[in-house]
């Protein structure tokens, strides 16, 4: 089966200097890969770099086996969603019209919903549990009502890949586990590719197909969550000092 989303020997950084080299990614359809590693091992430059926040210093990012660079902002947005760890405090917004906002890529300049983009709405709403709080404004919600509507938002672009940065940061464990769960439905209902980073071993664990272990200035291991989550190795892995 072929990979929607392929990094074939990716340099990542900043101001031009690698800090990581040779980052071979492989995410297919219908699967979870996870970023884990120690803290500043570079899991969000390789996401911000995917995502092209970051230029590729070396290598390319290739998405459904077209080169990321070669593609329109537009294009890319139908294709993949990203829901990173900023925090976002949009001002008198309802949570409906922040997973609205999901459309733009669909709706042209001025951003007019149709019926067949609230309906897209309402379906991306109901599949993350968000319906009983859609119409409170944003910023009175809990963080982890807040996660469910980026989530809401990023599925409302139909895309075929989700990006996301340390989904569970700010949240208590029922959220994260609540995120989590419906992410995997998500991902086998719809057949998307999901690529994240986490912090939490155990969660990456339970949630991943493929984990991706980043140590030093490199990948040093990857594979399913059993060969990954052995005690030697973890030990290992967590011992590694980062590479800044």
């Amino acid at each position: 089966m072929d990979a929607y989303l392929k990094t074939e020997h990716l340099d990542a950084g900043y101001d031009g200097k690698a800090i990581l080299h040779d980052v071979c990614l492989r995410v297919q359809r219908g699967r979870i890969v996870t970023l884990i590693g120690p803290n500043g091992s570079g899991k969000s430059t390789i996401l911000k770099t995917i995502i092209s926040q970051l230029p590729a210093i070396g290598g390319s990012v290739l998405l459904d086996g077209q080169d990321l660079r070669k593609q329109s902002r537009s294009d890319i947005a139908r294709r993949m969603a990203i829901l990173m760890t900023a925090r976002m405090n949009p001002e008198l917004m309802s949570c409906r019209d922040v997973v609205s906002s999901g459309r733009y890529p669909y709706t042209g300049r001025l951003g007019v919903l149709r019926a067949e983009d609230k309906q897209i709405v309402e379906e991306s709403l109901r599949q993350t549990d968000a319906l009983d709080f859609a119409d409170k404004p944003f910023r009175a919600v809990s963080d982890g009502q807040r996660q469910r509507i980026l989530l809401a938002r990023a599925l409302c672009q139909q895309p075929e890949l989700i990006v996301l940065d340390e989904p569970t940061s700010f949240l208590d464990i029922r959220y994260k586990l609540e995120l989590l769960s419906i992410l995997k439905r998500m991902v086998r209902e719809k057949d998307l590719a999901v690529l994240m980073s986490l912090h939490e071993l155990d969660l990456a664990a339970r949630v991943s197909d493929t984990v991706v272990c980043v140590a030093g200035d490199r990948i040093d291991k990857v594979g399913p969550p059993e060969e990954i989550f052995t005690r030697d190795y973890i030990a290992k892995l967590l011992s590694q000092s980062s590479a800044h």
